[in-house]
């Protein structure tokens, strides 16, 4: 079963999404901050679901934030808390947690993250 793909350019308010399974491909970047977020995420949470339901043997998810709200906050957790699913099935599951070498914000998010879930990250800073 092909699964369609998700490719969604990011804007000023809202992140660019590639989740392609054929292509092994998962990425959350830029900017998070919609204004509604269940009618942005809703199909990105929904596409997950489906995709844990078969996963790939490895999946690595790419986040590239420079920034996002609360509302977007719970929303990544429960995209994590879906990558445990993923996981708990036998899949190989590792985040990548992009963040700029100047935002020690962004680098602590993730460590919150990385401790809530059960799920590997791997940290790394890029210069903006």
């Amino acid at each position: 079963m092909t699964m369609e793909k998700i490719a969604i350019k990011g804007t000023d308010d809202t992140p660019g999404v590639i989740l392609n399974k054929e292509e092994n491909k998962f990425e959350f970047s830029g900017k998070s901050l919609p204004e509604d977020v269940n009618s942005f995420y809703g199909p990105v949470l929904k596409w997950i679901d489906e995709y844990s339901s078969s996963p790939n043997p490895k999946t690595e998810f790419n986040f590239m934030l420079t920034y996002f709200n609360t509302a977007s906050s719970k929303v990544l957790l429960d995209i994590l808390m879906k990558l445990e699913d993923v996981k708990s099935k036998g899949g190989e599951v590792q985040v990548k947690w992009n963040y700029p070498d100047d935002d020690e914000d962004m680098l602590e998010a993730g460590k919150e993250y990385a401790d809530l879930v059960d799920v590997p990250f791997v940290f790394t800073s890029y210069k903006r």
